[in-house]
């Protein structure tokens, strides 16, 4: 996964509540609660960046695929002949 945030940029304490009993089996379990997190949440800002930037070029997106049905794409010629 290509991370979309700074990896070194200093760590920052904050405050969660979690459900105490899936925290304590969690922790019984021993999975890292803030390395977690931070995984599952660079994971939301990803989603959400990549939707964005979709919405963001969609008229850019259509326009290119709309001149690729016209016209196809460098190389269709070649397809098939080696």
């Amino acid at each position: 996964m290509q991370l979309t945030f700074d990896i070194q940029a200093p760590k920052r304490a904050t405050n969660l509540s979690i459900n105490s009993d899936l925290l304590k089996q969690a922790k019984e379990i021993g999975i890292n609660i803030s390395q977690f997190v931070e995984r599952s949440l660079g994971e939301q800002v990803k989603r959400h960046k990549n939707a964005q930037w979709l919405r963001e070029n969609r008229e850019a997106i259509q326009g290119y695929n709309a001149e690729v049905e016209r016209i196809g794409v460098f190389g269709d010629s070649w397809r098939g002949k080696l």
